[in-house]
């Protein structure tokens, strides 16, 4: 039976899957505007998207607006019908501007996590572009509520509910990680869908509700959407696959992760991340300090006088295939990965898996 589609506003994707954004340069146009072609809303990533232009070390805020707009062009002339989205993270120091420019772009959705994006409304409030935060708990989802109710007269588009199963930085402590069978995301996205009810009435709209963190196949979409759920994020799927814009040697380091390889690290940026372990986070871990010199400012929660590496260029140089220079974040099911595949492919066997679930077709009312 057909998989329900994804209303956010006025935009309605085909199947309930959105591909999150993941930076430095993983997921750009290639990989987004694949995924918005196969009926998938895609996702570029933000997070030092300059890195292509010649003076991104020297200037770096005015390399990222013009990488920024170069990967919204080449996303709509590759995916002129799909929904493309914009990932962001509010801590960093260009969010506004980046908000700003993606909007002018005419970008269909801003997704915004790694804070909290009080302000996000500032830009998207009487556009087209849907604001739609990513957060980590109900307590979240509710101030984000709250504060643009009260500052902005609007609420969430939809709302990303990211688990501790999650590639990258997690929004839990390392208390709440060492327990993370505590924190299941699904209980979480109830209490978030609870939570916006009131919001929903207040403005006679529904906040579609999505999670993220974990979702490996179509078994986990379709226990996902048998709650009650409007869709799911997926991100570690889609880097193994050939139209991801990362290196193959990064994707290849998905293909060959063993469970045990997984480990937490604390990045500069003071948060918790989930990575693949190898050469560089274990001279990271015994101490050895990597010389940096800051010339980005591009996190407002870095302090390079106490990193012992710099973040941006770590994920670059990974980004490239330079993995003794660099990491690569993963989800918790890295592992289970084991070839590299079309994003159609993909997108197929995702759809077959979560239909052979149902009897009979799970309805949406758009």
């Amino acid at each position: 039976m057909k998989l329900p589609k994804l209303k956010i506003g006025n935009l309605i994707a085909k199947i309930p899957i959105i591909q999150g954004g993941m930076g430095v340069g993983i997921s750009l146009s290639g990989l987004a505007s694949a995924v918005a072609n196969e009926g998938g809303i895609g996702v570029i990533s933000g997070t030092g998207i300059g890195f292509r232009e010649p003076d991104f070390k020297m200037h770096y805020r005015s390399s990222c607006i013009k990488g920024l707009k170069e990967e919204i062009s080449k996303a709509r002339a590759n995916s002129p019908h799909g929904i493309i989205g914009l990932n962001l993270l509010a801590a960093m120091t260009n969010f506004a501007e980046m908000a700003k420019t993606a909007v002018e772009e005419g970008i269909d959705i801003i997704f915004a996590g790694a804070g909290l994006p009080m302000r996000l409304p500032e830009v998207t409030k009487g556009t087209y572009t849907k604001a739609v935060p990513i957060v980590s708990s109900a307590r979240a989802a509710a101030l984000i509520c709250k504060n643009w109710d009260s500052k902005y007269g609007v609420v969430p588009d939809a709302i990303v509910v990211e688990g501790p199963m999650a590639g990258g930085h997690l929004g839990y402590s390392a208390e709440q990680l060492e327990h993370m069978e505590s924190y299941n995301v699904e209980d979480i996205a109830l209490d978030v869908k609870k939570n916006v009810v009131p919001f929903e009435e207040k403005y006679d709209c529904h906040i579609p509700i999505i999670v993220g963190g974990g979702i490996y196949d179509g078994y986990d979409i379709a226990r996902v959407l048998s709650k009650g759920m409007d869709g799911v994020q997926m991100a570690t799927r889609f880097v193994a696959t050939y139209e991801c814009d990362a290196d193959e040697r990064f994707k290849m380091a998905y293909v060959n992760a063993k469970k045990e390889d997984l480990i937490y690290i604390k990045s500069p940026v003071g948060m918790i991340g989930r990575a693949i372990r190898n050469k560089f986070l274990d001279e990271v871990a015994m101490g050895i300090k990597k010389p940096i010199r800051c010339q980005y400012n591009c996190l407002k929660t870095c302090d390079p006088k106490n990193s012992p590496y710099c973040i941006a260029d770590a994920l670059l140089s990974a980004r490239q295939g330079d993995l003794d220079n660099g990491f690569a974040f993963a989800g918790a099911n890295v592992y289970r990965i084991n070839e590299i595949v079309s994003v159609k492919e993909l997108i197929n066997e995702l759809i077959t898996e979560a239909e052979s679930v149902f009897k009979e077709p799970i309805e949406v009312d758009l």
